[in-house]
C-alpha cells in the first residue's frame, strides 16, 4: 500500500490516555493510543503530543511506545502532571499552562481532546490557544458532563455522588465554552455530535477506532457462524466487553439475564472487564442463581482474545445508560455479532444502513429481554442479523478513520505560519 502524503508542518494533539515511565527509563503507553500516534504520524510531517504523565504501575495493556515504529523520531512528547483533584490541579496549573503555551507556539495546527473539569489539560490548552489568537479543533468521544451527571445518582460511593453533583454543571459550561470558540469540532459518534453540534461552528461526525481489516470476520467464518446459529447448536451465546461502571448498566445487564432464565431461554453470557461494579455484579448473579450461566472472566489484555470472544458470540448484549460512543459496538459489528441493547443515537446510527442489531428504549429491561427471547426462538432471524452486522461493520478500520480526521484537520484549520 502506498503511504499517504504527509501534510507539511506540525500538528499538536492532546491525548488524555496517560503516559507511564518504564523501569528502563523509556515510555509506556496504552496499545491503542500507540497505534493512534502511528496513524497520526502517517499524515503530518511532525507531531507534538501533550499527554498526562501518571506514576505507579501501568495497566496491563500499556506497551513500550517504540511500537509506534520509525515515525516516533518525528514525535515530540510533552508530559503534563496528572491532577484530577482540585487542589492538585490548581498547584499544577501554572506549570501546565507554561508547557502548553510553549507547545502551542511550536505547532502549526492544534487539536485538543477534552473531557472533565479539574485536570482537563485539553480544555486548558484550548483556552490558552484562544488567548494566543490561535484557531483549534476539539475532539471528544462522549458527553462527559452527562456521564458525570449520571454518577450523581448511580455511583456506589457517596463521595463520588457528591463530587458528581458539584461538578457536572461547571463541567458542561466548560465543554460548551471551549466548543463554541473552536474552529472545528470532531465528535466521535452520533450521540456526541447531537449533543455538541448546536454549540460548534463547524461540527463533524468522526470515529475513533483501532481495528484493522484483518480484525473483520472473514466471509468463510461468517458463513460458518450463521450456519451454526441457524441450526441452533448449543445455548445462545451473549457477551459484553467493558468496565463494570454504572454508566455501562451492569445491574440492568444482570437483570435482563435473569428475565431470560425465567423465560426458559438456554443461554451462556460473559462480561469481560474489570471495574468497581464487578463485585456487586457477582453478588447479584449468585443471589439470582445464575452462576452456571453467567461468567465474569475479568479484563482481557490481549486484543486478539477480545475479538475472538466477540466473533464467537451470537449477540452483544449491552445496557449503556449515558450518551457515549463505546467502541465495543463497532468491534461487535466487524465480528459479525449483532448489537442488542439500549438504543441511543450512536448505536442507531451504526446499524442504520443494514440493521445489524435490535434496540429498545434506555432503561426498559423488560423490552430488552423480550427482544433477546424472540431472537433465541427465531435462529434464522438471528443469523440474518449476524450477516447484517458484518455489513454494517465493513467500513470501519483504523487507516480509513484516521485519514478522514486528518483531512478534516488539514482542511478546517489554517496551515503553517510564515
Amino acid at each position: 500500500m502506498t503511504p499517504p502524503a504527509r501534510t507539511p508542518g506540525t500538528l499538536l494533539i492532546h491525548v488524555t490516555v496517560p503516559l507511564y515511565r518504564a523501569p528502563d527509563g523509556g515510555w509506556l503507553l496504552e496499545d491503542q493510543a500507540s497505534n493512534g500516534l502511528r496513524l497520526w504520524a502517517q499524515h503530518f510531517d511532525r507531531l507534538i503530543v501533550t499527554i498526562p504523565l501518571e506514576t505507579g504501575a501501568p495497566p496491563p495493556s500499556w506497551v513500550p511506545i517504540s511500537r509506534v515504529g520509525p515515525d516516533l523520531a518525528r514525535i515530540e512528547l510533552v508530559p503534563l502532571p496528572v491532577a484530577w483533584r482540585a487542589d492538585r490541579f490548581l498547584r499544577a496549573l501554572p506549570e501546565g499552562r507554561r508547557l502548553l503555551r510553549g507547545a502551542i507556539a511550536r505547532a502549526d495546527r492544534l487539536a485538543f481532546a477534552i473531557g472533565g473539569l479539574f485536570g482537563d489539560w485539553g480544555a486548558v490548552g484550548a483556552l490558552e490557544a484562544r488567548r494566543m489568537g490561535r484557531p483549534y479543533a476539539v475532539w471528544t468521544d462522549r458527553v462527559e458532563s452527562e456521564v458525570t451527571r449520571g454518577l450523581a445518582s448511580t455511583a456506589p460511593r457517596w463521595r463520588t455522588r457528591l463530587r458528581a453533583r458539584l461538578t457536572w454543571r461547571p463541567m458542561a459550561a466548560l465543554e460548551r465554552h471551549v466548543i463554541r470558540h473552536a474552529a472545528l469540532g470532531l465528535f466521535h459518534g452520533r450521540d456526541c455530535l447531537d449533543a455538541y453540534a448546536p454549540f460548534c461552528r463547524h461540527p463533524e461526525l468522526v470515529h475513533d477506532i483501532h481495528l484493522k481489516r484483518a480484525d473483520h470476520i472473514t466471509p468463510e467464518a461468517l458463513e460458518a457462524k450463521t450456519a451454526r446459529i441457524t441450526r441452533g447448536d448449543g445455548p445462545l451465546r451473549l457477551v459484553y466487553v467493558g468496565r463494570a461502571d454504572p454508566m455501562k448498566g451492569p445491574q440492568d445487564w444482570v437483570a435482563v439475564l435473569a428475565l431470560l432464565a425465567q423465560a426458559g431461554v438456554d443461554f451462556r453470557a460473559s462480561w469481560y472487564g474489570g471495574g468497581a461494579g464487578i463485585d456487586q455484579m457477582r453478588a447479584e448473579i449468585d443471589r439470582l442463581g445464575l452462576g452456571a450461566r453467567v461468567a465474569l472472566p475479568g479484563f482481557l489484555a490481549d486484543r486478539g482474545a477480545v475479538m475472538a470472544a466477540l466473533r464467537d458470540a451470537d449477540a452483544l448484549l449491552f445496557c449503556h445508560l449515558t450518551p457515549e460512543s463505546p467502541r465495543v459496538l463497532i468491534e461487535a459489528l466487524v465480528s459479525g455479532t449483532p448489537i442488542v441493547g439500549y438504543g441511543g443515537a450512536f448505536a442507531a446510527d451504526l446499524i442504520a444502513r443494514h440493521g445489524g442489531g435490535a434496540l429498545v428504549p434506555v432503561g426498559d429491561r423488560a423490552a430488552l429481554a423480550r427482544v433477546v427471547i424472540d431472537l433465541a426462538r427465531a435462529p434464522a432471524q438471528l443469523a440474518s442479523l449476524a450477516r447484517a452486522a458484518a455489513a454494517d461493520g465493513a467500513p470501519y478500520e483504523d487507516e480509513a478513520v484516521f485519514a478522514h480526521r486528518s483531512h478534516l484537520i488539514t482542511d478546517g484549520l489554517p496551515g503553517p505560519r510564515g
